[in-house]
């Protein structure tokens, strides 16, 4: 059998491309769908299925777009209600692509659709799993996003249905089965997972905890929902997104795609509601940006803090991307349901610069000066990390305030004395910066190098508690 993971995007979601025989299937594309019909081209296969496992919160699928440009049929499992003509499987159906067959296995919980596909060889060998966000390496996924859509669905409800998904229709499988999840570690779906993009089901039963074979459907509730974070808040956008449809791809990077010189983006910004968007390196950032830019850079955990940041997927949108990267910042964008850029600019901060147009900068200090001031007690710290980190160890007497919910949480910041603000390395302290100082708040200073850095000082910390120990 022939499988190939194309791993992409910051959260790590893997999209399968599945070939035999001259036909292929794809299972959960991702928005840009060139990959694909690149790969099928060269085997010299037809898409003939686009199988989805559910309907994605954490990112918008290319499911539609590889539609219109394959004439390929959706696939969706029982209970899905989409609007737009798709085959909706019977749990249990069996798909043929070329000498394989693949299995839809209704596997509700993290969604009601929620659905395994099971891939068979083409000597009838069970190969493997395509698990969705029903099974991760070492989790499976959160309960707690259908019912942001439909209320009645309660996480406690779905946990329950996610219990028997795994006791009735995964755990009775093969043990040799290769489970292929669709996220690894970092993605805001699930709690604990693995780093491993693979593994086989016998090894996970071993180790996952959510498999234990001695486990109740009560305990495997409390487990499961215990130390569940708030989700971010685009994830329902995403949701009707796939549900409902969307902008083709194309459209949107003709629409983004438009280089604005420094007069030009300057009227843009101040002619609409756009939010200035500077994806470059932190330390770029600090050295010089444009008034009231928010930073969220793109080498950092870029989809999630968006999502998390901007409230709207519909927002309008001005970047400032690093030199011959806008492409790629549009692509990420629109992955995660950002399709409103309106422009970038042309030249990137350095051509803002040179046409000699006003331009801000952040007091940023090292670890070593910041202990020196510390010392002296004039100042007030901000932690922006979130909880389990700031709960594992912090500087003593430091406020915390996750970047996460800054956004609700201005008014704790001084706005007549001095403040320093930091994180775990410098890359969300100066999100927190860039944020607090659209909001008008200049008077904080950014520790470089953040709590990593910190620690390495003189300044006394709180005594290191295991993350894994806090409840």
């Amino acid at each position: 059998m022939k499988i190939e993971q194309i791993y992409t995007g910051c959260l790590a979601h893997a999209a399968y491309y599945i070939e035999s025989n001259g036909e292929a299937a794809i299972i959960d594309p991702l928005r840009e769908v060139q990959p694909y019909i690149k790969r099928a081209k060269l085997d010299d296969a037809k898409i003939k299925y686009i199988f989805e496992t559910h309907f994605h919160a954490d990112f918008v699928s290319g499911h539609l777009d590889l539609k219109e440009k394959t004439g390929a049929q959706i696939v969706f499992g029982p209970t899905a209600k989409p609007s737009y003509d798709a085959i909706i499987a019977q749990d249990g159906q069996i798909f043929e692509v070329g000498d394989y067959k693949i299995k839809a296995i209704h596997t509700p919980g993290h969604t009601m659709e929620s659905t395994t596909y099971l891939l068979i060889d083409e000597n009838g060998k069970e190969h493997g799993i395509v698990t969705g966000d029903t099974l991760f390496i070492g989790d499976v996924g959160r309960p707690d996003l259908a019912q942001k859509i439909a209320s009645d669905l309660t996480q406690e409800k779905l946990a329950g249905y996610l219990f028997d998904s795994l006791r009735n229709k995964i755990m009775p499988l093969s043990d040799d089965l290769i489970v292929y999840p669709n996220h690894g570690a970092g993605s805001a779906c699930g709690k604990n997972m693995s780093k491993e993009t693979t593994d086989t089901l016998g090894h996970q039963k071993q180790v996952n905890y959510a498999l234990r074979a001695d486990m109740t459907k009560e305990e495997f509730i409390a487990e499961l929902l215990d130390g569940l974070s708030e989700p971010p808040a685009y994830f329902p956008q995403n949701v009707m997104m796939n549900i409902q449809g969307y902008e083709s791809f194309d459209k949107v990077m003709s629409k983004a795609h438009k280089p604005l010189t420094p007069k030009a983006f300057e009227a843009a910004a101040n002619e609409t509601e756009a939010i200035v968007l500077d994806v470059r390196h932190q330390t770029d950032f600090v050295k010089g940006h444009l008034p009231r830019s928010i930073f969220i850079g793109i080498d950092g955990g870029f989809a999630p803090w968006v999502g998390a940041l901007i409230a709207d997927v519909s927002q309008p949108i001005l970047l400032i991307a690093p030199k011959g990267r806008e492409e790629e910042v549009i692509t990420r964008l629109s992955r995660v349901g950002f399709d409103n850029v309106i422009g970038y600019l042309d030249g990137s901060f350095e051509a803002w610069k040179k046409a000699g147009m006003e331009y801000d900068s952040i007091t940023s200090i090292s670890a070593e000066e910041f202990a020196k001031r510390y010392k002296a007690n004039q100042d007030v710290v901000f932690d922006v990390r979130k909880d389990g980190e700031f709960l594992a160890e912090h500087v003593e007497g430091a406020k915390h305030t996750a970047l996460d919910n800054i956004n609700s949480h201005l008014s704790e910041f001084p706005e007549n004395k001095p403040f320093f603000v930091h994180c775990a390395g410098g890359y969300r302290s100066v999100i927190a910066a860039s944020i607090l100082k659209s909001r008008g708040i200049h008077n904080l200073i950014e520790v470089a190098g953040g709590y990593g850095a910190i620690k390495n000082t003189e300044i006394p910390t709180t005594n290191y508690v295991c993350p894994s120990t806090l409840k």
